[in-house]
């Protein structure tokens, strides 16, 4: 198991020390994420004018939202991605029957020829015992 990495970042302007498995640099990516959401809403004056507890309800809201709009995208590829398998799988099943019928029909094509084969010599044999 992986140990803890904890990490000194900076949000919002303040310096918090956030923990987890992940690398430090993916800490980093998560806390980076979170200010670049806060600087977007702090651009837009609706946002700057409620208080402290609704402007942060107004933050976890969007990142539910993005949490679920990703989530949401990763089921539809994942879906996607179950069909593509069955495809590829019934391909596949398909490909070894075609190649187990063309192998067969090479048989009976081969033993075809070789049966003409013979039905010529037994025609030319037949051919030359006339002519006596």
């Amino acid at each position: 198991m992986s140990s803890k990495n904890y990490i000194d970042v900076i949000i919002d302007g303040k310096i918090y020390n956030i923990g987890g498995f992940e690398s430090e640099a993916y800490l980093q990516k998560v806390a980076s994420y979170i200010n670049n959401m806060i600087m977007e809403f702090k651009q837009n004056d609706s946002y700057r004018m409620q208080k402290m507890d609704m402007q942060r309800i107004l933050l976890e809201i969007n990142i539910a939202n993005d949490y679920f709009k990703a989530k949401k995208q990763a089921d539809l590829l994942e879906s996607d991605l179950e069909i593509k398998e069955k495809e590829v799988y019934d391909l596949k099943h398909e490909l070894i029957i075609s190649d187990a019928k063309a192998e067969t029909t090479k048989k009976e094509l081969e033993e075809a020829v070789e049966k003409i084969k013979a039905l010529e010599k037994e025609v030319v044999k037949l051919q030359a015992k006339i002519k006596k």
